[in-house]
């Protein structure tokens, strides 16, 4: 009996957990397929007549739209590929060394990653500003990289620390240098760490909103700003577009973290049974 109620509480738990999660993806999607009178109706129908009118006036209303997702697909990627390369090449490094300065710059590292970005990002604008790279690309892909760098750095080093130092050695007296190493020997190895890493940095920076807010005007916005121009619209909030809008800025991001998802679990468990 008490076996009976345990797996009965694990199973309602699990359902509850699986609800709380589902719901906000559908209630998003379901809406951008209602009409502007069937969103909000009261009480709901699990009935609708679906339209894409919303579609519609998102592309014939806001014609940017679409380019700004694809500046936040390129922002996301180009940061993504910054960070896990950097991680990689410094995990190696502290995987394999070992010396009092790398001890206190992992020190630095885990002490800057828990500092609120804020207290970072205001500070660097007026710098920003005088080397002209403010609302470009390539601030956003800079800070998007650097701010995921830390952690993904440690997890890298779990990784890593996991391949045999042998094969190092193995390779060291084949003639291969140490860039050799990590590009033929380690990396091929700790790829479900790299892959790990990068769905980390792809879901934040396709997602992040502050540092775009500061450091952009027009030209490098993405998609979040102008889901926040569309709730904010002088002549009200037209709901159903700004859930049609919702809708496509989910699907990259559900494809990537699907498809990925394996990888993303190891990378939260990286380090987790290591004795």
């Amino acid at each position: 009996m008490t076996k009976f109620l345990k797996i009965g509480g694990k199973a309602i738990l699990i359902c509850l957990i699986v609800v709380w999660s589902i719901f906000p993806v559908a209630y998003v999607v379901l809406n951008s397929f209602k009409f502007q009178r069937d969103i909000f109706a009261f009480p709901p129908s699990a009935f609708f007549t679906p339209t894409l009118r919303n579609y519609a006036d998102l592309l014939s209303k806001y014609p940017d739209f679409f380019g700004f997702v694809a500046n936040s697909l390129f922002i996301a990627v180009l940061a993504t590929l910054l960070s896990v390369f950097a991680a990689a090449c410094a995990g190696y490094v502290y995987s394999r060394f070992r010396s009092t300065a790398l001890s206190a710059s992992a020190f630095y590292l885990v002490a800057v990653r828990l500092l609120p970005p804020l207290v970072i990002t205001i500070p660097l604008f007026p710098w920003v500003n005088q080397l002209g790279l403010a609302d470009s690309h390539l601030i956003l892909i800079l800070l998007y990289a650097t701010f995921w760098v830390p952690l993904n750095v440690l997890i890298m080093k779990e990784f890593i620390d996991q391949i045999p130092k042998e094969l190092d050695e193995s390779a060291t007296v084949d003639g291969a240098s140490e860039g050799q190493i990590l590009r033929y020997v380690v990396a091929p190895l700790a790829k479900q760490g790299m892959v790990a890493c990068a769905v980390f940095v792809f879901v934040f920076a396709w997602n992040e909103y502050v540092y775009a807010f500061i450091f952009t005007i027009q030209n490098a916005k993405t998609t979040p700003l102008i889901l926040s121009e569309l709730m904010d619209s002088v002549t009200g909030t037209n709901y159903g577009i700004l859930f049609a809008a919702a809708t496509v800025q989910l699907v990259p991001i559900l494809i990537v973290v699907l498809a990925l998802q394996r990888f993303l679990v190891a990378g939260l468990t990286a380090g987790a049974v290591k004795g």
